[in-house]
């Protein structure tokens, strides 16, 4: 009954750990987009008329570049994280029980040897 209540302790605070590994993630995000709008296209707002319109355009290409390729990797890696947290951390601790048995894979091959011979 101790090991359990143990097992369900640690469970509990990795669990909660992980979740603030997504929200980490998150939160760095946020702070990425806000610093390449703030180095992009608030500098071609903060510059006169005639050439603020010029250096908008080339501004807005750059921020568009940055935000695709980082912020969006960045997405990309943080729902795979979330998916691997729900697939290791939550589906292991919570409905795999190790029965002891021997792992079999999926053989077509020996499954159509077996029909033809029957």
């Amino acid at each position: 009954q101790i090991i359990e209540t143990i097992e369900y302790v640690l469970g509990t605070v990795s669990h909660t750990a992980s979740y603030l590994r997504i929200w980490a993630l998150s939160l760095a995000h946020q702070q990425l987009s806000l610093v390449f709008f703030q180095k992009t296209l608030n500098m071609g707002l903060e510059m006169s008329f005639p050439a603020n319109g010029i250096m908008l355009y080339f501004m807005f290409g750059a921020w568009f570049g940055i935000t695709c390729c980082v912020l969006l990797g960045m997405d990309v890696l943080e729902c795979f994280l979330h998916t691997l947290r729900l697939h290791w951390v939550e589906f292991q601790s919570k409905f795999y029980k190790a029965g002891g048995e021997k792992f079999a894979p999926f053989n077509i091959r020996k499954l159509l040897s077996e029909s033809t011979t029957d």
